[in-house]
C-alpha cells in the first residue's frame, strides 16, 4: 500500500473543500462518474447491476452535492441507493451488508460547517487505499472523459433506502447487553448520529440527556460535539450523569466525560477498552495501533500488564493498515476516531461508546476509576492556520525552532510538527516530562516561529 502518493484532489480523508467553492457540484459529479466507474468494474451484485449506497451527514450543502455525486455515478451505469443521514461507519456496515459495489460519503466530518467531502469505501467496508482513490483522480482530472455513458435502459436507477440504517441499528445493538439505569448525556453535534446515537442508547435502557440534536445543517460541529465537549461537560456535571458522549459531524469519533467532568479522548478510552481486553487475555496480538500523537501514557498502561503499542504515521488509514498487518483488533486516533474491528471496517463512535460503557458495565467501575490506570504524560497542542503548507518542513528557521525544542525537552521529550491533511494548517504537539507551563510555552514559541515563516509573502 503506497501512502505517498502525490494527490491533488484527496486528502488524509477523502476529497474535501468549502462547498460549492473548493468542491463544487460539477467536481462532485466528476468523482462520482470516475468513483461510480471504479467499484463497479467487476463487481458482483444481488441485484444484477451492480449499486452504491451514498449516504450523507447533515450539512446543508449535502443535498447539492449528493445530487451532483449521484447523478456522476447513475451516468456510468451504476445504480445508487441513496441511504440518507447516516453515520460514516454505518454506511461502511450497511453497504458491505448489502452486497454493494461500495460507498460513497457526503460529509467533513469534523471540519467547519461551510465544507464538505467525498469520500468511497470499497465493497468490503473499507476506505479506498491511496493508491484507489489516485485511479480515481486521474480519471477525473484527465483532459478527456472517456468513461461510458450509456443511454435508454442502460443508465443507472436511483432508490431511497434509509430502512438500511435499521440493519445497522441491529448489529450495534448486540454489543452490550444492557446499559438499564446508565444515565447519560449525549452531545450529537447537530450531526449525522441526531437521531441513531439516542436511539441505540435508549434501546439499550440507558437514561439519556440529548443535547445538539437539531439536523438544520447550519450548526453542524459549531462550538459543540467531539472538538467542543465544554458544554457536554457542563451538562454532565450539572445532570450528575455516570458518563457524557460527544460525537463528531459524522459519528466516525467520540470523546467522552467522566461523573467528575475529565475529558477522556482517544488515548484514554482505547487504553480502557484495551487494557480490560488484555486484562482477560481477549486482545488480539496483546496490542493496539497508535498514531505518534497518541500519549506515552498509552505504552506504560499496556506495558505494565505486557502489551504494547504499534506506532503509525498521523491518519486512521495507516492505522487500520498497522492493524491489519500486524493482526490487531483495536486502533485509533487521540481525536476520538478509534476502530474496533471485530464490530466495523472504519472509525466508529457509536460502537466506540458502546465498547467503554461496555468495560464500565462489565467491571462496575466509574469512568474516573478507569480512566485513573491510563496514565498521561504533559503534552500541548497548537493549531497555525497558514496560507500555505507546502515546504513548510525547508524552511531553515522553522527546523532551527524544531531542534531547540528537542534539546530543550530531551530523549524522553518528542516534537511533532505536521500539516493537516484536510485543513490549511499547521499543528504542532509537544510531549515531555517537563511543567506543562513550560510545554505550552516552547510550542507558542514555535507556532509564533511558524506562522511567520508561512504566512509571508513569498
Amino acid at each position: 500500500m503506497d501512502m505517498h502518493l502525490p494527490l491533488q484532489l484527496f486528502g488524509t480523508d477523502g476529497c474535501r473543500g468549502v462547498a460549492n467553492d473548493g468542491l463544487p457540484p460539477e467536481l462532485a459529479m466528476r468523482l462520482g462518474r470516475a468513483g461510480g466507474y471504479f467499484l463497479s468494474k467487476g463487481s458482483p451484485s444481488p441485484r444484477g447491476c451492480p449499486f452504491v449506497v451514498v449516504g450523507r451527514d447533515t450539512r446543508l450543502s449535502g443535498d447539492m452535492l449528493e445530487a451532483a455525486l449521484v447523478a456522476g455515478i447513475t451516468s456510468v451505469g451504476v445504480d445508487v441507493l441513496r441511504a440518507g443521514v447516516l453515520p460514516t461507519p454505518a454506511l461502511a456496515y450497511v453497504a458491505r451488508m448489502a452486497g454493494a459495489a461500495g460507498a460513497a460519503m457526503v460529509s467533513a466530518s469534523h471540519n467547519p460547517v461551510e465544507d464538505n467531502g467525498i469520500k468511497f469505501f470499497s465493497a468490503s467496508g473499507y476506505k479506498l487505499t491511496v493508491a484507489e482513490e489516485a485511479q480515481i483522480e486521474a480519471m477525473v482530472l484527465q483532459a478527456s472523459d472517456t468513461l461510458p455513458r450509456p443511454t435508454g435502459a442502460g443508465v443507472g436507477r436511483v432508490e431511497d433506502r434509509p430502512d438500511l440504517l435499521d440493519g445497522y441499528v441491529r448489529h450495534v445493538t448486540q454489543l452490550v447487553e444492557s446499559l438499564a439505569g446508565l444515565r447519560l448525556v449525549v452531545d450529537v453535534a447537530h450531526g449525522a448520529a441526531y437521531h441513531v446515537a439516542p436511539l441505540v442508547l435508549r434501546r439499550l435502557g440507558a437514561e439519556i440527556t440529548v443535547l445538539n440534536a437539531e439536523p438544520d445543517g447550519h450548526r453542524i460541529n459549531v462550538e459543540c460535539g467531539s472538538t467542543h465537549p465544554e458544554g457536554l461537560r457542563k451538562a454532565v456535571l450539572s445532570a450528575g450523569a455516570a458518563a457524557g458522549l460527544a460525537f463528531d459531524g459524522d459519528a466516525d469519533r467520540l470523546i467522552a466525560v467522566s461523573a467528575s467532568g475529565a475529558v477522556l479522548d482517544g488515548d484514554v478510552i482505547m487504553g480502557i477498552c484495551a487494557v480490560d481486553a488484555l486484562a482477560r487475555g481477549e486482545l488480539p496480538g496483546r496490542a493496539v495501533a497508535a498514531t505518534v500523537m497518541s500519549n506515552y501514557g498509552l505504552d506504560e498502561a499496556l506495558g505494565r500488564l505486557g502489551g504494547r503499542v504499534v506506532r503509525t504515521p498521523v491518519g486512521d488509514r495507516h492505522v487500520l493498515h498497522a492493524m491489519l498487518e500486524h493482526g490487531l483488533a483495536v486502533g485509533g486516533e487521540q481525536s476520538g476516531h478509534v476502530i474496533f474491528l471485530d464490530a466495523n471496517t472504519t472509525g466508529d463512535g457509536l460502537v466506540t461508546a458502546l465498547k467503554l460503557l461496555g468495560v464500565m458495565r462489565r467491571t462496575g467501575r466509574s469512568l474516573d476509576e478507569l480512566a485513573s490506570h491510563i496514565p498521561r504524560w504533559p503534552q500541548v497542542h497548537e493549531t497555525v492556520r497558514v496560507s500555505r503548507k507546502d515546504g513548510f518542513d525547508d524552511s531553515p528557521r522553522i527546523k532551527l525552532a524544531v531542534e531547540e525544542v528537542r534539546e530543550r525537552l530531551g530523549e524522553k521529550g518528542r516534537v511533532l510538527v505536521r500539516p493537516s491533511g484536510t485543513e490549511p494548517v499547521i499543528r504542532v504537539m509537544l510531549e515531555g516530562n517537563v511543567p506543562e507551563a513550560e510545554l505550552q510555552r516552547m510550542a507558542r514559541d514555535l507556532a509564533g516561529v511558524i506562522e511567520s515563516e508561512l504566512n509571508r509573502p513569498v
